[in-house]
C-alpha cells in the first residue's frame, strides 16, 4: 500500500503482477502440453516408418529435429532418468499406436499401390535432405575434401544395403536348418547389428534384418508371440542401440559438420535403393503426384512445428 500526494491511500499493481505469473505459467504449461502432443506425433510417425519396408525410423527423427535428443537420451538413459522418462514417453505411445493402428492400412497399401506408397516416403525423406545439409554448412570451416569422401561411402554403403534387401542378395545362411542352440546365438547377433544399424539415419531395420535373412523368422515369431524368439533379440537390439549411440554421439558433438554430410549422404542412398518402378496409368500417376505433394507439405510442416515447439534440445531444458 502507498499513498499519493493527497494522502489517499492506493494498491500498487499487485493484481496485475499475479495476473502476468498466472498467464506466464498457463502458457508454461500449453507449450509442455503441446511439446507433448507433438513428441507423441513424431513417435507415430517414426512407429509407422519403422514396420514401412525400406523406410528408417532415425531419418524421421533427423526430419522432425529430435534425432539429437534421442541419441542423447539413449546414450546415457539413466543421467536425469526421470526427465528423459517424460520426454520419451509421448513418443513411445505414439510409436506404439501408430504401429498398432496403421499397419494393416500399411500392408494395403505397399501391397497394392506399392509406387505411391514409396514416393510418400522418399518425399517426406527428400525434403528434409536440404535442412540436414544447412546444419552441416552451419558447423563452419567450409566444405572438406574428406566431407565428400564420408558422403559417398554412406551413399554407397546404404545403396548397398538397400539394393541387397531389394534383389534378395541375403548373407549365405539358412535359418532354416539351424539347431535351436544355433539359433539362440545367430538371431540376436542379428539383432544387436540390427540395433547399431537403426541409429544410423538412411539405415532401414527392415532391410538389415532381410540382409541377414532373419526378417521373416522375427515377424513370424512376433505373430505367434514366440517369446523365447523375440526377447532376446529385442534385448540384444537395444543393447546395440545404446553402445552405438555413444560413439554417434561423440561423432556429433566432435565432428557435427562431417556427421551431417555422413547423414545426407546415407539419406540418398536409401532414397534411391527404396525408388519404385514409374508408375503405370493415369490413376497411378495422379496418386503418385498426390503422394509426393503430402510428403512434401509434412515434412515442412514437421521442421516448421519443430522450431515452433523448440524440440530440439527440449530434453535438456525440462
Amino acid at each position: 500500500m502507498s499513498f499519493d500526494n493527497k494522502g489517499v491511500g492506493r494498491t500498487d499493481n499487485v493484481g496485475g503482477s499475479d495476473a502476468v505469473q498466472a498467464n506466464t505459467i498457463n502458457e508454461s504449461k500449453k507449450e509442455k502440453r503441446n511439446g507433448f502432443f507433438y513428441r507423441m506425433l513424431c513417435g507415430a510417425l517414426i512407429g509407422i516408418s519403422i514396420i514401412a519396408p525400406g523406410v528408417s525410423g532415425s531419418i524421421m527423427a533427423v526430419m522432425m529435429g529430435i534425432y539429437d535428443d534421442l541419441i542423447g537420451i539413449i546414450s546415457n538413459p539413466f543421467r536425469n532418468f526421470k526427465r528423459n522418462f517424460i520426454y520419451v514417453l509421448p513418443m513411445v505411445i505414439g510409436a506404439g499406436a501408430g504401429m498398432v493402428l496403421l499397419l494393416q492400412a500399411l500392408d494395403v497399401l505397399f501391397t497394392n499401390y506399392p509406387t505411391p506408397a514409396y514416393l510418400l516416403f522418399i518425399s517426406l525423406i527428400a525434403g528434409s535432405i536440404p535442412t540436414v545439409i544447412s546444419e552441416a554448412r552451419a558447423g563452419g570451416g567450409g566444405f572438406k575434401a574428406f566431407y565428400a569422401a564420408g558422403t559417398v561411402c554412406a551413399l554407397a554403403f546404404a545403396l548397398t544395403v538397400g539394393m541387397m534387401a531389394k534383389y534378395d542378395i541375403a548373407i549365405a545362411v539358412d535359418t532354416t536348418s539351424m539347431t535351436s542352440g544355433e539359433a539362440m546365438v545367430y538371431f540376436p547377433v542379428c539383432g544387436a547389428i540390427a540395433g547399431v544399424m537403426s541409429m544410423v539415419p538412411g539405415m532401414s531395420v527392415s532391410m538389415v534384418l532381410m540382409t541377414l535373412r532373419v526378417y521373416e523368422p522375427l515377424l513370424n515369431a512376433a505373430s505367434s508371440f514366440d517369446f523365447a524368439t523375440i526377447v532376446p533379440v529385442g534385448l540384444a537390439f537395444l543393447v546395440g542401440m545404446v553402445l552405438f549411440s555413444n560413439l554417434t554421439k561423440i561423432v556429433f558433438t566432435k565432428y557435427r559438420s562431417f556427421a551431417c554430410y555422413m547423414v545426407a549422404g546415407f539419406m540418398t542412398g536409401s532414397l534411391i535403393s527404396i525408388f519404385p518402378p514409374l508408375p503405370s496409368g493415369a490413376m497411378e500417376w495422379i496418386m503418385s503426384a498426390f503422394a509426393i505433394t503430402v510428403g512434401i507439405l509434412v515434412s515442412v510442416l514437421f521442421r516448421y512445428l519443430g522450431r515452433r515447439m523448440k524440440v530440439s534440445g527440449a530434453a535438456a531444458k525440462m
